[in-house]
């Protein structure tokens, strides 16, 4: 499968990993050649974040092992695009 993008919702400890080890950890991965990660919210232990990589034949195995490895948290999965090209998601109105 050609996975071209993730988002992911990962919790990290306030003070391990630093945010730039951890985008340093995910750009290693096979696959993935951009990466941003977004503080969501912030209590007294933990950084909520959303981690968003794109790339070509991103491995999500190793995509999430190299970020539990680091020693944060991936909570959910949020999205997945994969194919031959990136296709926005279109809102419905309900």
């Amino acid at each position: 499968m050609n996975i071209r993008r993730m988002v992911l919702d990962v919790d990290k400890a306030i003070t391990r990993p630093p945010i730039v080890d951890l985008v340093q950890l995910i750009e290693r991965v096979p696959g993935v050649q951009a990466v941003n990660v977004t503080v969501t919210e912030i209590d007294i232990e933990t950084v909520g974040t959303n981690v968003t990589v794109e790339g070509e034949g991103i491995d999500h195995a190793a995509l999430l092992d190299a970020i539990e490895r680091s020693g944060a948290v991936v909570n959910s999965i949020d999205q997945v695009v994969s194919g031959d090209r990136m296709i926005e998601n279109v809102s419905r109105a309900r």
